[in-house]
């Protein structure tokens, strides 16, 4: 290289670098790996270590030289095991395989290679005028040409010589300084966690057909670290949202309020299941523990355990006896029913109408391959309950609940110890038999087996507001939605519970933050309009009402609601017309008794508001509906109160 040309490629790098390599580029300075100007989560030891395959394009970096250099200082279990989950991160991220490598290429026992061809950008040349941009291409392709791309990334770190030397005054002091003081806060920092999100695991197959697998896989282990009542662990519907996406951890970390996050993979072939997990802290993005687990598909579970039991250990939180007991005690299982079980779950997570059919199928088949699968009759009684709700009405309540009931019973007779069947047998005894004593024992049993299931506190708010205590059932939603703080059904029911508890403006201020979190979410736009119904904002309560009404589909609820906003702005013949149609739709089995008696209440017709309501009672409806203030001018009537001494409700 001459002078001239040297001198001229050590000033472009003065600019920021920008690495450039198939149709991905570099940023040196920030971190960021872009993929056709789309940015690409990367988390920081994967990106070190591209940064130094960069360094050295073509030529072998050793896996010693990859641990002094980026993991000198980490300490944590198995460095080998650390490395293959960076290296499958970074080929997760630039779409390359082991196999068939464009990028990164494997040497056994040796290190790896980056075997794709590399340029060097100066963005420096970007801020510039079209026309200058162009005169200086010749010079980008000669830099390209003769400057290293080590060059590069060492000015990332280092910019001039001075640089270094201040760097290294500073360095060296501080580690004077905070030797000790780090020393000490090493096993603090530890024990600071005490929340921890488990992101959907990665499903390496290569066969989107095996996502119900790794999605099993995530849910049991949130599952067995939800038992330590010590330890706050994220629910699964808020962790799902970040499925397949490039979120940076800390921002993750950020929204759901945790201190550590654990991921990894699956990979099942065949009969061998691998489970390879990492457990890092944040927002100092720090790694903490890193393992890989092999066994058949009979040992799963045990597998499961295992990590449990090491995040335990790592994070160092107080784990009881029992639960100790617990995370090593292992049910054995039938492959064939655990994989059936798996599908089950997958599907009823859906939460659509389809979904559900098809988790009863699976649930089903899992239990005909194993009779003495309690957690596949658990899953079912999950299953049935949703199905007789209102919010999904695929089955009459009168064929559904018991039959949620039987299998909730069932799964209690073969292990007493499944908190979700405990939770589902409440929901049943509460909603249905009206059985309310009952049903306080049992959740508070499904909630002392596992305190972090995000199910059992939302229910059991309910369970409290339909006994009057208010304040208590919003501590208890507040505890739910503290689990599952992405789940926009605990935030809407949040925003009426505090509505019932008669916040109004409160409420407001909640259904507005679940719009927020999902604006195409109807039961939210409705819970705002009832807010708004409350405060006399009548223009806005009919507007959030027509589009809840959009969104859901013609929900009888959301459209009863438009009726009684209607009534409050004078416009009754709209509002009878609404009355007709739900009168309509109404039939056996599928009852819109508390809908109609809601218009009727609104429209002041106490008689006809009264004789629907005793038919929702022969119906067996949910008596949380008698909560709603839109009853309130049916209170003082001694028929409503008669109502509710009936089912066994407080006046």
């Amino acid at each position: 290289m001459s002078a001239a040309r040297g001198l001229n490629a050590m000033e472009s790098l003065r600019h920021t670098p920008v690495v450039r390599f198939g149709t991905f580029e570099v940023s040196l300075a920030s971190n960021e790996i872009r993929k056709a100007g789309v940015k690409i989560r990367v988390q920081q030891q994967p990106m070190k270590l591209l940064e130094m395959l960069l360094e050295r394009p073509g030529e072998v970096v050793t896996r010693e030289e990859l641990r002094n250099r980026i993991w000198a200082d980490e300490n944590f279990g198995d460095f080998d095991q650390a490395v293959n989950i960076a290296i499958a991160k970074l080929r997760n991220a630039l779409g390359d395989s082991a196999e068939s490598p464009r990028y990164i290429e494997t040497l056994p026992k040796r290190g790896y290679r980056f075997i794709a061809e590399v340029s060097v950008v100066d963005t420096g040349t970007r801020a510039k005028t079209p026309e200058s941009a162009a005169g200086d291409m010749t010079g980008i392709e000669h830099g390209i040409q003769d400057q290293p791309v080590a060059l590069a990334v060492a000015h990332k770190r280092w910019r001039s010589p001075s640089h270094r030397a201040i760097a290294a005054l500073v360095v060296l002091l501080s580690l004077t300084i905070l030797a000790v003081w780090l020393f000490r806060s090493l096993e603090r920092r530890s024990a600071e966690i005490r929340s921890i999100a488990v992101l959907p695991l990665d499903n390496l197959s290569g066969d989107a057909s095996q996502d119900y697998f790794s999605d099993g896989m995530t849910d049991e282990l949130i599952t067995d670290l939800a038992k330590i009542k010590a330890l706050r662990v994220i629910s699964r519907t808020s962790v799902m949202r970040y499925k397949g996406t490039h979120t940076p951890l800390p921002e993750i970390a950020r929204k759901l309020k945790v201190d550590a996050i654990l991921e990894g993979s699956v990979l099942r072939s065949g009969e061998q299941v691998r489970i390879t997990a990492q457990l890092i802290q944040v927002p100092a993005d720090k790694h903490l523990w890193a393992e890989s687990y092999e066994g058949n598909l009979s040992d799963t579970l045990a597998l499961q355990n295992k990590v449990a039991r090491a995040v335990a250990e790592q994070i160092r939180i107080e784990v009881t006896s029992q639960e100790r007991a617990e995370l090593k005690s292992v049910k054995k299982i039938d492959p064939e029913a655990y994989e059936d079980y798996l599908k089950g779950r997958y599907f009823w997570s859906k939460r659509t109408a389809d979904g559900l059919k098809k988790a009863v199928d699976y649930f089903n088949q899992a239990i005909a391959k194993d009779p003495n699968y309690a957690a596949a009759y658990s899953g079912l009684a999950d299953t049935f309950a949703l199905l007789g709700d209102w919010q999904y009405a695929l089955m009459p309540t009168k064929e559904a609940v018991p039959k949620a009931k039987a299998a909730a019973l069932k799964a209690l007779e073969l292990d007493d110890t499944l908190g979700e069947a405990h939770n589902s047998l409440a929901f049943c005894l509460d909603g249905y038999d009206w059985n309310f004593d009952a049903a306080e024992s049992e959740f508070r049993r499904a909630i002392e087996l596992n305190p972090g299931y995000a199910p059992a506190h939302h229910w059991y708010a309910w369970h409290l507001a339909l006994l009057g205590r208010n304040n208590d059932a919003l501590a208890e939603m507040r505890k739910a939605a503290n689990l599952d703080p992405l789940s926009l059904n605990i935030n809407s029911d949040l925003a009426e519970l505090l509505l019932i508890a008669r916040f109004p403006d409160e409420s407001i201020q909640q259904s507005r933050k679940t719009i927020d979190m999902d604006p195409a979410f109807p039961a939210a736009h409705n819970q705002l309009a009832q807010g708004y119904l409350a405060k006399h904002m009548y223009t806005e309560a009919i507007e959030e009402l027509q589009k809840s009404i959009r969104l859901s589909g013609d929900s009888p609820i959301f459209t009863a609601n438009l009726a009684r906003a209607y009534v409050a702005t004078n416009r009754k013949a709209e509002a009878v017309e609404l009355l007709n149609d739900l009168k309509r739709s109404s039939v056996p089995g599928y009852p819109l008794a508390a809908e109609i008696a809601m218009v009727y209440a609104a429209l002041g017709d106490k008689d006809q508001a009264m004789t629907w309501l005793e038919k929702g009672y022969e119906e067996r409806f949910n008596p949380g509906v008698l909560l709603r203030p839109c009853f309130d001018p049916l209170r003082s009537d001694s028929r409503f109160q008669d109502l509710v001494r009936h089912i066994g409700l407080p006046l």
